[in-house]
């Protein structure tokens, strides 16, 4: 099983990147999918995550300094999960990691998808750096 991250780079203040996570090795499609980043001297934070919930359902979440600037989607087809990350600032700039929590149901979903403990694969993170 194997996450892969990719899309970083440097970008200045205002500009967009777009980071994508390729899964391997199984089906992620029912599961939990996040996006965590880490800022030098930082402690990891959750971003984003995103969870199939059936037909053209999906549920997302957004931790609050990127709400109306980011947006997750997945393919499932292709195991993929996508972060558009739109009117970037110099305080976005962290390594950038996919996680997925299989086996993970909607409720805890719900209740615990900002958590990185709940997440079971990790990717090797990807770097944005945004200039002021």
């Amino acid at each position: 099983v194997q996450l892969q991250a990719s899309g970083g780079g440097f970008v200045q203040a205002g500009g967009s990147l777009r980071l994508s996570c390729a899964a391997s090795g199984r089906t992620f499609s029912t599961s939990g999918m996040g996006w965590f980043r880490q800022a030098p001297g930082k402690e990891r934070e959750f971003v984003s995550s995103i969870k199939w919930g059936g037909g053209s359902t999906y549920h997302t979440y957004y931790t609050e300094s990127v709400k109306g600037r980011f947006t997750i989607s997945r393919d499932n087809a292709k195991n993929t999960v996508y972060l558009q990350m739109n009117s970037l600032k110099p305080e976005d700039t962290a390594a950038y990691y996919c996680a997925a929590a299989v086996n993970q149901n909607m409720r805890t979903y719900i209740a615990r998808h900002s958590y990185s403990d709940e997440y079971d694969y990790w990717g090797q993170g990807t770097l944005v750096t945004v200039s002021s």
